[in-house]
């Protein structure tokens, strides 16, 4: 057990979440050593500098479908083709941004010297930008540089912002992890859960079920069917979920980059929006899982997520 090292202090060392790690081993990039004497996963000198490679690509924006082509292939082949192929991205992508600069200054110049209050005159603009619109939107672009740091910045720039859609939740009864570690959410009360799932209430796109992180703890809560008591799920809490209105987009779960991006993508919606943050107690943001079978996430290769935030309509104040 000396020379294996305990997952917070990889979290620490690393500055990534516990629930990153978990994600990266549901995915088969790395592995944990479990002992029976002990809980907590564990990891050895192999697992960190798999990790370290993981950490590296997806700093350039590689995907983990790519990552997991990698590692499984032998040899640098593989790696080499998904960077070519990220280089020949950008190029197009580079193409497009400098034809769409082009057509802007063109479109300057045009309207210096059209006629604004002329509808075949605006008409003529709008056609031309739909074009750039259509050729931008076809290209899948994830980004990649030469230098990480330029990479971010020019990647969150080009990247669209998060599509986000409003839903009110209504209020149910869940039986609830309480705050507790992520280890402990995802391990015992996951495992304690499946065992349980009788009591879940059942819905089209799988269980009404939500994950917030309070500091360092993680709150897990499950919907239950009608007639479900404390005694039933103990010894877990029956609590009464408020529910409420919120703004929501997808995510991948797992990965903190795009769940950051599209965090923040939800916030900057609401600062434009007829919308604000409902900060009450009770209300945080959280996120549900969309994936409802192991089949449907081989085929993706990640977890599909939503992201909530919670909200109130905006009030004005009065003068």
């Amino acid at each position: 057990m000396a020379d294996l090292i305990k997952i917070r202090e990889v979290t620490e060392q690393y500055n990534i979440p516990a629930r990153t790690l978990r994600y990266y081993e549901d995915m088969g990039l790395i592995e944990s050593i479990r002992s029976a004497d002990y809980a907590y996963r564990m990891y050895d000198r192999q697992a960190l500098k798999r990790l370290e490679q993981i950490l590296i690509l997806r700093r350039l924006n590689i995907s983990i479908k790519d990552i997991q082509l990698i590692f499984q292939a032998a040899g640098s082949e593989t790696v080499l083709d998904v960077l070519g192929r990220k280089v020949e991205d950008i190029n197009e992508e580079v193409a497009l941004l400098r034809d769409l600069r082009d057509i802007i200054l063109v479109f300057i110049e045009q309207i210096r010297k059209m006629d604004f209050s002329s509808d075949r005159d605006v008409k003529l603009l709008y056609e031309k930008a739909a074009a750039v619109e259509t050729r931008i939107e076809n290209i899948a672009y994830e980004g990649n540089a030469s230098k990480v740091n330029q990479l971010f910045e020019i990647s969150d720039k080009l990247k669209k912002a998060p599509e986000v859609r409003i839903v009110q939740i209504n209020p149910f009864k869940a039986f609830s992890s309480g705050a507790d570690t992520i280890e402990n959410v995802m391990g015992p009360f996951q495992e304690w859960q499946e065992a349980h799932n009788h009591l879940v209430r059942k819905m089209m796109y799988g269980s009404p079920d939500f994950l917030w992180f309070e500091e360092d703890k993680a709150v897990w809560v499950w919907a239950v069917e009608d007639g479900v008591t404390e005694t039933d799920v103990a010894p877990y809490e029956l609590i009464e979920f408020e529910g409420g209105l919120y703004a929501a987009a997808m995510s991948v779960d797992g990965d903190d980059d795009i769940a950051n991006r599209v965090y923040a993508g939800i916030l900057k919606w609401i600062e434009s929006s007829g919308f604000e943050l409902d900060e009450r107690p009770g209300h945080r943001a959280m996120g549900h899982m969309l994936n409802p079978t192991d089949e449907i996430k081989e085929a993706l290769g990640y977890d599909q997520m939503d992201l909530y935030v919670p909200i109130k309509i905006h009030k004005k104040e009065s003068t």
